[in-house]
């Protein structure tokens, strides 16, 4: 599966940078477990959180999906939105306040991965007639 272990490796950085942004904050505050009520580390966390949430399931449909065959194309389509939506939603998120409109890009363009995926899936099964 090339092109989802492509898509994973374009990802695994942001969650690494992401995590590091967590342990960063949390080391200057001093604070070893939660968020102590710390504002910076509670976004900081939901930010880390909400990319570990969401980005296993949109690779675990890609990989479902490149093991059928779909073609390369909607691959491509499915990975490059769920980067450049998870880049989007980390950004928008980040900042205080919020960055509204890249935060809703992010999740949107999270939420077309998901659901494309998953259709995609279903359209596969049924094609190769798996019943329902």
């Amino acid at each position: 599966m090339p092109i989802t272990a492509l898509y994973a490796g374009l990802l695994v950085p942001i969650f690494i940078v992401l995590a590091f942004r967590v342990i960063g904050v949390r080391r200057a505050a001093r604070i070893s477990v939660g968020d102590g009520g710390d504002k910076s580390l509670a976004r900081r966390m939901r930010v880390h959180a909400n990319f570990a949430e969401y980005v296993p399931m949109a690779l675990l449909l890609m990989a479902l999906l490149e093991s059928v065959r779909p073609g390369a194309r909607m691959l491509h389509v499915l990975g490059a939105v769920l980067v450049a939506g998870r880049i989007a939603h980390a950004i928008g998120m980040s900042r205080t306040p919020d960055y509204r409109p890249l935060r809703v890009a992010g999740v949107l363009a999270t939420m077309f991965v998901l659901a494309g995926g998953a259709l995609a899936c279903l359209h596969a099964a049924a094609e190769r007639g798996v019943g329902l």
